[in-house]
This record gives structure tokens, sequence and C-alpha cells, in this order.
């Protein structure tokens, strides 16, 4: 199943439209981009601010294992439901108003974290502060949840097929900043007040902002052309199109875009819903490939990382001094790496980005097993550091081939008539993944240690296999002719 090379088409679409061209409407696209992917930056910052946050958080309310682990991973079981709420809202209401709605549950989750009661002076946590607590780690993980959904289909459908992977890829790099963002905020916040009760809290807030951002950009954003048009509104559509597009362009991907609809109208499609995918053994064996590329992307190990960087800092030797400093340098190298797989997304395929990226990190989590177990024993002096390295290698290795590709491949693979669902019921799954480990990875480290990577190490292995026997290619094609190649089943034989 070799990827077909850029620009080759299976139907006669793409290569039947305009060139793209330079002028106002492409600056009109990057200002879109920019903006919806404050979503992205959302998400990865209220990820990534439990890993300075988790630890005085635990310590100041009181909390057992159990009780920070649910904390943290709260959100992200909520955003397992997240996912799949947003994907059906983005179908029901648009993109667009459903970004628009996670903003405001983005603001509301962090007030609700921020003002729970607890602490030293109410002798450390309360049952109402705790459920409070939760409470918002479930609303945010909620909007992100959608927004892990939501953007990378606007995105994905209001770029032209040439640039759609870097540009839909630009979520992805917004996560990684936003992760990395909060990372250096809370090494500072900490280097400043960690000696006052309530550093937390200060941490969490900063999640506010960026919230603010995205509700006032997305006021003035355009709906996604494809959605309007699947819902019967085609001269909005176009009018949007020729917003990002030259007229000659608009007009062209307008007739495209519009007889797709106008088939899937005829075959009774878009009622279908989650029935067309059972009742289609090519949709179905689609929407499985997706939910295995998902899991296989949580044990990477990446959010092992960016959850609990500071303690797994910890349990390689590294002090206290030291933890939140050092924890940024995972940060920086997912933003270089993120930075790269951007450009490299319009150039390679997507099953070599997969396929050099599980390669690479199954053989960094041997490495760092091996140099952690035999190497390097506690009390090595050498320990800490041959971690980091380790660490940041494996980071770059994901964020260079696998998250951006993943999430790409998410956005562009399902046909029209089920993108949401489609895109809610895979990174639903990647949720729970995501969730389970965040749940267990604090046990699981207090009972095997860095055993924890020979587990990463071989699910790694697996995942190769699987992108080599059943991940189809999509990078070069149009959405029109991926829908079409999915549908019948002809994308597997390319």
């Amino acid at each position: 199943m070799s990827g077909s090379p850029a620009g080759a088409h299976t139907s006669s679409g793409g290569a039947s439209l305009p060139p793209l061209t330079d002028g106002p409407h492409r600056k009109r696209l990057g200002v879109v981009a920019l903006i919806a992917t404050f979503g992205g930056l959302l998400f990865g910052y209220d990820t990534g601010v439990a890993n300075g946050a988790e630890r005085p958080l635990q310590a100041e309310m009181g909390f057992d294992t159990i009780q920070i682990g649910i904390v943290i991973s709260s959100l992200i079981f909520a955003a397992a439901i997240g996912a799949m709420i947003g994907g059906r809202l983005a179908d029901q209401i648009g993109r667009r108003r459903t970004i628009i709605a996670l903003s405001v549950m983005f603001f509301a989750g962090t007030l609700l974290v921020i003002t729970s009661p607890g602490g030293p002076e109410h002798g450390t946590h309360t049952t109402l502060g705790f459920s409070l607590l939760v409470l918002g780690r479930i609303v945010l993980g909620l909007a992100v949840g959608g927004a892990s959904t939501v953007v990378p289909i606007y995105l994905a459908e209001l770029a032209p097929y040439e640039i759609r992977g870097s540009l839909s890829g630009r979520n992805e790099l917004a996560i990684v900043i936003g992760q990395l963002a909060a990372f250096v905020v809370n090494a500072i916040i900490a280097a400043l007040w960690g000696h006052h009760d309530g550093v937390w809290r200060i941490m969490f807030s900063i999640c506010a902002i960026p919230a603010i951002f995205l509700f006032i950009g997305m006021l003035r954003m355009p709906e996604s052309p494809r959605w309007l048009i699947e819902k019967g509104r085609g001269e909005e559509a176009l009018r949007v199109l020729k917003t990002v597009r030259s007229n000659e362009r608009a007009e062209a991907e307008f007739g495209e875009i519009e007889q797709v609809a106008v088939e899937e109208k005829r075959n009774d499609s878009r009622a279908l819903g989650i029935r067309a995918v059972l009742s289609n053994k090519h949709l179905l064996l689609i929407l499985v490939i997706a939910c295995g590329l998902g899991i296989a992307q949580q044990f990477t190990g990446v959010n092992a990382i960016m959850y609990y960087g500071q303690r797994m800092l910890a349990e390689s030797g590294f002090s206290e001094d030291m933890i939140g400093w050092v924890n940024i340098a995972p940060g920086v190298i997912a933003v270089i790496g993120g930075t790269i797989a951007l450009f490299m997304m319009d150039r390679v395929n997507r099953r070599t980005n997969f396929l050099w990226g599980y390669g690479l990190t199954a053989v960094s989590h041997v490495l760092i097993a091996v140099s952690m177990i035999l190497l390097f024993p506690e009390g090595n002096p050498i320990r800490p550091w041959a971690f980091l390295v380790l660490i940041v290698i494996m980071i770059g290795s994901i964020q260079l081939f696998l998250n951006i590709a993943t999430w790409v491949y998410l956005s562009e693979i399902f046909p029209l008539h089920m993108r949401g669902v489609g895109m809610g019921v895979s990174v639903f799954v990647l949720w729970v993944a995501n969730g389970v480990l965040a749940l267990l990875v604090p046990s699981i480290v207090g009972a095997i240690g860095m055993g924890l990577f020979v587990v990463f190490a071989i699910v790694n292995a697996i995942a190769f296999l699987f992108v080599l026997k059943f991940v189809p290619e999509t990078r070069g094609r149009t959405l029109e002719e991926l829908e079409e190649d999915v549908t019948t089943g002809a994308i597997h034989l390319s």
C-alpha cells in the first residue's frame, strides 16, 4: 500500500483546479488559521499546565496519588466526550459557532478551577473544593476535546489541497507552543511565587487569556464553505471561498464541492450519519484505521512526559531546584520539531512520516529503558542528564514525524457527510487512551519506575507494523477525491 506521489490524483478534480496565487486572499487565509489555532494553543496550555501545577496542587490540597490522578485525568476523559459532542455539534450548527462556544467553556472551566476552595486556610482540601476542581477540569476537558475535533476540521475544509497539510498542521504546532508556554510560565511563576500558597492557581489562571482572544477573534471569522454547501447555503459558501482564494480558483473549487454534495444528497448519504459508516465496509475500515492511529499516537509516551514530566525528571535524579527549568527542554524540542514538520507536511507522504516516527520512537524507548535500568542506576550522576537527552530525542521524533501528521490525517480522511462523526469517534478513542495513561502513569512509575518505557517500546513497534499493513496515503488529493476513494475503497489500492 505505497502512497501516491504528491500531485497524483485518482480523479480529475484536483488536477483541473486553477493554481494557487498570491494576494490578499492568502493573507486572509493566514489570519483565519491564526485565530482558529488559538483553540490549539488552549488545548496545549490546559494540558501542559498540569505538568508544573500538579505537585504544588497535591501538596497544598493534601491529595493522595489517586486523587491527583483523578484531578489530572478528569480533563482527559472529559476531552473524549467533548470530541464526540464537538464533532456532532459542528455538523449541526457549524464549525465557527462551535469554536465560539468552546472558547466560552475554556473561560468558565478556568474560573471553576482557580476559585475552588481548599488549601491551608481550609485545612487542606474540602469536599466542595475537590468537587469544583474536578468539575472545572471536566469543563476544560470538554472544551479541549471539542477543539481537538473541530479546529482541525475547520482548517482542513478552508485549506487548498496543495497546502492542506501545513495549514491544518498549524493547530498541532499551536498545541505544543501552548504546552511550551505552560512549562515556561510555570517555571517563572514557581521561581517568583513558589513559596506562596496557591501558586498553582496562578498557573491555571493564565488559561483564561487565550480563551478571550479566541472568542473575540472567531466572531469575525467565516464559516467553513464546505459545511455551508452541505447545508444548502451555496451563495454564502462562494462568498467565503472568494475571501480565501482567487475568484477563478474559488468558482472552480465551489463547483467541485457542490457536485459532491449533490451526489451525496442523491444517495441520501447525508441523512445517514453513523449508520452510513456501519453500512459501508470501506467507511467502517477507515474509521477503525483512524481509531488505531489515535491510540498509537497516545502510546508514543509523549503525554506521559507532557503531563508528568517533572515527576519523571525527579524519578531520574534531578534536584527540585532544577526540575522546573530542565522540564522546558522537551517543550522547546517539540516546537522545533513541529515547525520543521509543518515544512515537511506538504512534501513528504503521511505514511512515510508515520513509519519513521514509530520506528524512531520505539528505538528511543528501548534506549531509555536500557540506560535507566542497566547502564545508569540510581545515584549515578550521569543518569538524569542521559534521561533528559533521550527524552528530548524521543519528543523530537514524535513531534517531527507523528503528532502533526496524525491530526492532519484524521482531519482529511473522512468524507464530508461523516467528517464530524468520524473525527469525533476517532478522537474520542484517542482521548480515552490518553486518559488511561494520565490516570495510571503516577501509579505505574511508582511501581516499576523506568520500566514504563519497555511497554511503550513494544506498543510503538506494533504501531509501525499497523501503519505498514493498513494505513493508506492521503497526501496530494483534494478532500473531494479522498471522499470518492474512501467511500469506494479505492484508496486502499493506490
